[in-house]
């Protein structure tokens, strides 16, 4: 684990942590599940590149899944 990963994990985290706040405020599925994901999945991807690319996917699924 370099210094990147490490720092693009914690901002990750932190904008799961704000999605998981809103979802569970407003009772929204998809912005809790996709939350939980962001703060979690930094403990499984080792990688810089694909832990850039899972997390901008999972921050725009909210965008596009309207539920």
């Amino acid at each position: 684990m370099n210094a990147s990963t490490l720092l693009w994990g914690v901002l990750f985290g932190s904008i799961g942590f704000g999605f998981f706040l809103y979802g569970r405020k407003q009772r929204a599925v998809v912005p809790l599940a996709c939350g939980l994901a962001l703060m979690l999945f930094p403990y499984f991807v080792s990688g810089t590149l694909p832990l850039l690319a899972i997390g901008i996917a999972l921050m725009a699924i909210p965008y596009f899944v309207k539920v």
